[in-house]
């Protein structure tokens, strides 16, 4: 059973708008972001551990017309920004919604390096999973991770997802086999552990 966070972890969470969050805040992406996006595409080390494809960074152009196409029906997407200035740090998705089913996953990725290790992540996820359970009333919400990434585990673990299971040897890189990870939270179990006094 995940353990009772310490009120401070709560104090995240704001009362009055859940998109704003103590170090950022969950917003739209815009077209003006495409260039910062396709920046993040040239660090092959962020590309690697998002996803098993190539890395391979792609043109602000490729950007825009993503952007400009609108949101994908299933998906939910939001650019992380700092609260103290308007800067695009990362984004937070949540996808293959099933409404009927009461599920989604989610995927996390901070793009600007001077912003990794800060806490950000955790935030962002801590509030991602306010969204899904109190705003869109999801009752599972999952994702899988690679098993060489240590800090996006330490985040979704004090987030309260568990591991429900590994495919092995999902990835190859630089001739290592890397397991992926598929974690879990249910409703239940935030509800439990993050609290929020209204």
């Amino acid at each position: 059973m995940t353990a009772r966070l310490p009120l401070a972890h709560n104090a995240v969470m704001n009362k009055e708008n859940i998109f704003v969050g103590q170090g950022i805040r969950l917003c739209a992406i815009e077209p003006k972001d495409a260039e910062t996006m396709a920046r993040w595409t040239e660090d092959a080390t962020y590309l690697r551990d998002m996803d098993s494809s190539n890395a391979k960074p792609r043109s602000v152009a490729s950007y825009r017309e993503e952007l400009g196409s609108g949101s994908k029906r299933d998906a939910l997407e939001f650019g992380i920004r700092a609260t103290d200035g308007n800067k695009l740090i990362g984004f937070v998705n949540l996808f293959g919604v099933s409404w009927k089913n009461r599920s989604c996953l989610t995927v996390i990725g901070i793009g600007d390096p001077e912003c990794r290790g800060k806490g950000h992540g955790t935030e962002a996820v801590r509030m991602i999973l306010r969204y899904a359970f109190g705003e869109l009333n999801m009752n599972r919400v999952g994702l899988s991770v690679y098993a060489n990434n240590k800090a996006a585990i330490r985040c979704y673990e004090k987030n309260g997802f568990k591991c429900e299971g590994v495919e092995r040897e999902a990835a190859l890189r630089d001739g290592r086999k890397i397991d992926s990870l598929y974690m879990g939270i249910l409703h239940a179990e935030w509800a439990q552990s993050f609290p929020i006094e209204v």
